[in-house]
């Protein structure tokens, strides 16, 4: 009858056990414990993972589902942030509330459960927006949703929709997170640049240039090239990547006298002061030698 070990307390009142027995068994010594105010844990041994979500749906009541990071993490979402809490959705009517680390989140906006292991679960897109709701880590967030959307759990229409009917409280951060989703790597890394460009004072660079040798040998593609002071920089694309393994390395430019700054798309988004000064800098050694012998061309595009 409770395959999990775990009860609400009206159902053992209604096999016919007194709430004084009940309360008995739950006492230091006793065989049960009481987690929750109302659910029993029919056990004394440390409670299971899944036994705690147990508990906090018996909590919440028969019409609860399990949302946020838990949630996640049944759909096989591997990058989530630590979280000991189980978060639960129920219709906005109930009048349950959160209890320890049970959270209750009262909703009118009640999704078709999916179960999973048989328990009952929001669909993956309102677990990822629930969760990141609930944090202040733009990196935790990015590193979630992307670990889902980037396996193919989940798609940035699923996201989008789900923002479109979610909670303004907390959603800056997956707003932004499922923005740059929808305009793709390349565009927001594309922000990013102009923005370190326009902020570092420097000459006016030249875009996406194929360098070559006097004879014709090709050096590399520079994303940005300063060709009076023989200056380029490098985006390392292959870093955005969840799965750096599987990632094709971004080759090196090297050419004699070539001053090459290399950063990663998160270089360029969290630490833009940084790379500001590494460019200064290379503009400042450049000073100190004549320039390579370098010509540029657009680059050719791949057929």
């Amino acid at each position: 009858m409770f395959p999990d070990g775990v009860a609400a307390r009206a159902k053992l009142v209604a096999l016919g056990h007194s709430h004084s027995w009940i309360s008995r068994q739950c006492r230091e010594s006793g065989p049960w414990r009481r987690p929750i105010p109302g659910v029993i844990l029919l056990t004394d041994a440390t409670p299971s993972r899944r036994q705690l979500l147990k508990v906090a749906l018996t909590h919440a009541g028969p019409d609860a589902m399990l949302t946020g990071v838990q949630a996640a993490r049944l759909y096989g979402v591997r990058r989530l942030p630590p979280e000991r809490r189980a978060h639960t959705l129920i219709p906005h009517q109930s009048k349950v509330a959160t209890w320890g680390f049970a959270i209750v989140e009262r909703t009118i906006h009640v999704p078709e459960p999916v179960e999973i292991d048989g328990l009952p679960v929001a669909p993956l897109a309102r677990a990822l927006i629930d969760a990141a709701r609930r944090m202040d880590d733009l990196k935790s967030v990015r590193t979630m949703i992307h670990d889902a959307v980037h396996r193919g759990l989940c798609t940035p229409e699923d996201l989008r929709d789900e923002l479109a009917q979610a909670s303004t409280i907390g959603s800056a951060l997956p707003r932004l997170v499922v923005g740059a989703l929808e305009d793709g790597v390349e565009s927001a890394v594309e922000q990013w640049l102009q923005s370190v460009l326009a902020q570092s004072d420097l000459p006016r660079p030249v875009r996406k240039t194929e360098l070559q040798t006097p004879d014709g040998e090709v050096v590399g593609v520079a994303e940005v090239w300063w060709p009076k002071a023989g200056v380029a920089m490098q985006i390392l694309y292959d870093e955005v990547t969840l799965e750096p393994d599987v990632a094709p390395a971004t080759p090196a430019l090297v050419a004699a006298g070539l001053i090459v700054v290399r950063v990663s798309p998160a270089q360029l988004r969290d630490q833009p002061l940084v790379v500001i000064e590494e460019l200064r800098e290379a503009h400042r050694r450049a000073h100190q030698r004549p320039p390579p012998q370098l010509d540029g061309a657009p680059e050719t595009p791949a057929a």
